[in-house]
């Protein structure tokens, strides 16, 4: 489904065709979370636990970045 971006105050917005809200099951309101694949970004209805879990691992991501490239060789 082709979206289109438009002016929304002073920021940029997609809107998002009442077909499409119905299928993800959203409402006005309600959040979205974009998760960067190898396949381009998904969006995804909001998950407040991925959310958190996705948080700290960034957190020890910043921290512990010597760590994790000695992991990766």
């Amino acid at each position: 489904m082709k979206l289109k971006i438009t002016t929304i105050g002073n920021s940029a917005g997609v809107i998002l065709p009442k077909e499409l809200m119905a299928r993800l099951r959203l409402d006005k309101g309600d959040e979205l979370y974009a998760l960067e694949t190898p396949d381009g970004i998904r969006l995804t209805v909001y998950d407040p636990t991925l959310a958190e879990q996705m948080d700290v691992a960034e957190g020890i991501m910043r921290e512990d970045r010597q760590v994790l490239h000695k992991l990766a060789q």
